[in-house]
C-alpha cells in the first residue's frame, strides 16, 4: 500500500559559485490514501523534494519510487496530477478548456473529456463556471479550477506546491476545508507543501518536518486528530499540543547537525 518510498534521497544543483545541496539523506514512506504535509523554513527543499516525486527534479543520490515506479515511469503511467503554487490558467481558455487541455494531449474522446470536466468542477464547487475565462474568477476560485485541472486524469496521487500561500487568510480556510472534503470523497494520497503551521496541522494526516538547507527530515509526525475536522478544532488543545510538536521539530532542524 506504499504510494511514495524514498530512501537516502540526496540533490545537489552544479551553479556557478558551487554546488547547492538541496537535499540530504531522506528517507520517508507515503502509504496510499495519506495527507502527508512539508513543512520547513523557506530554501529548505520541500519543493525540490515535491519536485522530485514528480520527475521534475531528479536526485544525484538514493532511490525514490512513486507507486513502485521510477518517478519518470509514474509520469508516464499518469499516476499523479500537480498543483503549482500560482493558478498557471491559459487566459484565452476558459475554465473548461484549462481542465480540458491535459486530457486534450492524453487523447480523451470529446465526450469523455466533457463528463470528467463536469465532474471535477462539481468536486471543487465550480459547477457552473465551465464557460467564464480566468479573469472573471477570484484567486481562490482561480486556484480551485487548477486543482480541478490536476484531477481531471483521475491520477491516485495529488502533489501541491503550495496552492493556498497567495492568498488571504479568509479565503484559505475555506479551501482548506474544500481540499479535506475533497480527500474523503477521492481517497487519494496527497503530498502537500506549507509554510503554515495550523495549514499543516489541520489537513495531514502527517507532517514531516524539515530542516534548513540542506534539506533533511527532523521528525515525522503522525496526528491523531479525527479525519472529520471542522475548523473550530484548531482551538482544542489536542490541535494546540500537535502545532507545538511541529513548532519543537521546526526549531530542532535549526540546529540539525
Amino acid at each position: 500500500m506504499t504510494a511514495i518510498q524514498a530512501r537516502d534521497v540526496s540533490l545537489t544543483f552544479p551553479t556557478a559559485d558551487g554546488p547547492v545541496h538541496a537535499l540530504k539523506d531522506v528517507s520517508l514512506t507515503i502509504e496510499r490514501g495519506d495527507f502527508v504535509s512539508f513543512i520547513g523554513p523557506s530554501g529548505c527543499g520541500k519543493t525540490t523534494l515535491l519536485r522530485a516525486i514528480a520527475a521534475l527534479e531528479t536526485p544525484t543520490g538514493g532511490t525514490l519510487t512513486v507507486n513502485g515506479m521510477t518517478p519518470d515511469a509514474a509520469r508516464k503511467a499518469r499516476a499523479y496530477g500537480y498543483v503549482f503554487q500560482a493558478p498557471g490558467l491559459y487566459p484565452w481558455r476558459t475554465i473548461a478548456g484549462n481542465i480540458s487541455l491535459p486530457l486534450e494531449i492524453m487523447g480523451f474522446s470529446r465526450a469523455e473529456r466533457a463528463q470528467r470536466i463536469t465532474r471535477v468542477l462539481d468536486l471543487v464547487d465550480l459547477t457552473g463556471f465551465g464557460g467564464k475565462f480566468p479573469w472573471q474568477l477570484s484567486g481562490g476560485m482561480q486556484q480551485r479550477a487548477s486543482i480541478a485541472r490536476a484531477l481531471a486524469f483521475d491520477a491516485d496521487i495529488l502533489l501541491m506546491d503550495e496552492p493556498f500561500g497567495a492568498l488571504d487568510e479568509i479565503v484559505r480556510d475555506r479551501l482548506n476545508e474544500a481540499l479535506l472534503d475533497l480527500w474523503k470523497k477521492t481517497g487519494k494520497t496527497i503530498g502537500f507543501v506549507t509554510h503554515s503551521i495550523p495549514e499543516a496541522v489541520y489537513l495531514s494526516t502527517r507532517i514531516v518536518v524539515m530542516s534548513p538547507r540542506p534539506g533533511r527530515i527532523t521528525r515525522v509526525i503522525d496526528s491523531p486528530l479525527p479525519r472529520d475536522r471542522p475548523l473550530d478544532i484548531r482551538d482544542t488543545p489536542e490541535f494546540i499540543a500537535l502545532a507545538q510538536q511541529v513548532r519543537e521539530g521546526l526549531r530542532e532542524g535549526h540546529s540539525y547537525d
